[in-house]
């Protein structure tokens, strides 16, 4: 298994913005997740937080999720909670480009153009104080330090792109070769999570994971440790 920040990075990475809480109330939530791992979010004129110019205390939700055939089935709940800020202008187009992955509201490309207006919309981004998330079985608080120094897996977008694949395509090869693995017949086997250091599958509802012999590398290696639990070779 990843290191544990290192998971929690890599989870987020792939993460929009489901909740966010202003103070401990709830306020209008829109946005994803920067290179960086802080939430950055979309503010429309008239609401709360866009009148705000101090920090803010924030608390964004992060929902993270796998579509499995035509079901999503949550996978962690991550809560960042920290100090909301504005967005400085030079790297306002890379915090639109995060929210625009889940939510392409045309009000981006006016905060851009239109950046320190006081009546256009704000990017904002949350300043970490410290991550609580619950994944799984697992459950705990990372602090500003721990979250921040840690970066996502480096074969992450590889490795999202290639579990959609089997699961898509692949799923009787699998199935094969899960059951091949735990020496008794696997029924329903879908692919739950893939990272350089092995495998979670999730078979008949429970989870199982596989190491590989060695870590992953690169991308070839990644589908070549893969291809060798599918098929067997």
């Amino acid at each position: 298994m990843l290191p544990l920040p290192e998971r929690i990075r890599t989870l987020a990475a792939t993460a929009p913005v489901a909740r966010l809480f202003l103070d401990g109330a709830p306020c209008p939530a829109r946005g994803g997740v920067d290179g960086h791992g802080r939430p950055v979010l979309l503010v429309h004129p008239g609401e709360e937080l866009h009148g705000l110019r101090g920090d803010a205390v924030v608390s964004a939700h992060l929902t993270v999720t796998r579509r499995l055939g035509a079901e999503d089935h949550p996978r962690g709940i991550i809560e960042v909670q920290g100090w909301a800020e504005p967005v400085p202008e030079p790297e306002a187009r890379d915090a639109a480009v995060a929210v625009a992955a889940y939510d392409a509201d045309e009000a981006l490309f006016e905060a851009l153009e239109r950046h320190g207006h006081p009546d256009a919309p704000r990017l904002l981004r949350v300043d970490v104080g410290q991550v609580v998330y619950l994944t799984g079985q697992e459950s705990g608080v990372l602090d500003a330090d721990e979250y921040l120094d840690a970066a996502p897996d480096p074969l992450a977008e590889t490795a999202e792109r290639v579990l959609a694949h089997v699961n898509e395509a692949h799923r009787e090869q699998l199935a094969a070769g899960v059951s091949r693995q735990l020496g008794e017949e696997a029924r329903e086997v879908w692919l739950w999570e893939l990272d350089r250091l092995g495998v979670t599958v999730r078979v008949d509802g429970g989870l199982v994971r596989f190491a590989w012999p060695s870590p992953a590398h690169s991308h070839a290696c990644l589908e070549t440790a893969l291809r060798t639990l599918v098929c067997g070779c």
